[in-house]
């Protein structure tokens, strides 16, 4: 069996990042004709085309891009299991950004095992919508940003995964089959929201915001009450709330990306790497 050689992996994902072979032999400590080897025996290796170039800039081809998910995920195992059993101790404060339906649903469990593996870093979270979290004073106020992303296959490069988005009404309700959808979201500027009013536009489905509430806990307490619909990412559905399939009223709501945003001050800081990866990793 074969097997993929780590020096070759960071290699192609460092290039995939950067976009240049020359860049990545910079962050790498290789020259540009050493990087462009190693790519070429990681292709020989899986044989398959793995960059292309269009014009001035090197692209993913699609054997690339599914490379590229493995790659990270291999190489974050990899640092994570060197960082735990080192004896150095990584101590600090970090300040994560992430919208609030993570915070609820995701974040725990995740932040129950970082804990443990890094009890001297401590977290403090703050919940926002992804558009004011990747704003300029919420990237300057955050360490590290977890945030949703409108259109993924523009930004692969921070993309830590793809979530598909779901209708969701209360399992004891039918206020869905009202003529006029009443929806449930959060303020304008809602990714969830924006996706969901301009598909019922389009399908020329009346709809009316009924609720205006920031958070998962209060969205997930009024669909129980029903007051309405929501929008939201399949993995953060409640388990006592109904995922309504496409249907001529409830048109397919397509993806979103969940990215992953480090301040450029912080990206050498030692627990901020820590918490990356083990987001990255934990949510692949």
């Amino acid at each position: 069996m074969k097997n993929l050689p780590m020096d070759l992996l960071r290699a192609f994902v460092s290039v995939a990042q950067l976009g240049s072979f020359t860049k990545a032999g910079e962050i790498l400590g290789r020259s540009q004709p050493a990087v462009s080897l190693q790519i070429q025996r990681l292709e020989e290796l899986v044989d398959e085309s793995l960059l292309a170039r269009n014009g001035k800039s090197l692209e993913l081809t699609d054997a690339g891009q599914n490379l590229y998910a493995y790659a990270n995920q291999i190489l974050n195992l990899n640092d994570l299991a060197l960082s735990e059993l080192s004896k150095n101790v990584v101590s600090g404060k970090i300040r994560l950004g992430i919208p609030s339906e993570f915070a609820t649903i995701l974040l725990p469990k995740i932040v129950s095992r970082f804990a443990k593996a890094y009890p001297n870093i401590t977290l403090e979270v703050n919940c926002e919508l992804s558009k004011k979290l990747l704003s300029k004073a919420g990237k300057d106020s955050h360490d590290l940003i977890l945030a949703l992303e409108d259109n993924p296959s523009k930004t692969w490069s921070d993309l830590v995964k793809t979530d598909e988005l779901v209708w969701v009404a209360s399992a004891e309700h039918s206020i869905h089959k009202s003529p006029v959808v009443p929806l449930i979201a959060a303020a304008e500027g809602c990714i969830y929201r924006q996706r969901a009013t301009a598909l019922l536009d389009q399908i020329k489905q009346p709809w009316q915001i009924v609720y205006t509430i920031p958070d998962l806990s209060g969205i997930q307490q009024a669909i129980q009450e029903g007051l309405g619909v929501t929008v939201l990412a399949k993995s953060t559905v409640p388990e006592n709330l109904r995922i309504l399939p496409p249907s001529a009223r409830f048109p397919d709501l397509g993806k979103v990306g969940i990215t992953l945003v480090a301040s450029s001050r912080n990206r050498k800081n030692e627990a901020v790497h820590l918490l990356a990866e083990f987001l990255k990793t934990s949510l692949a």
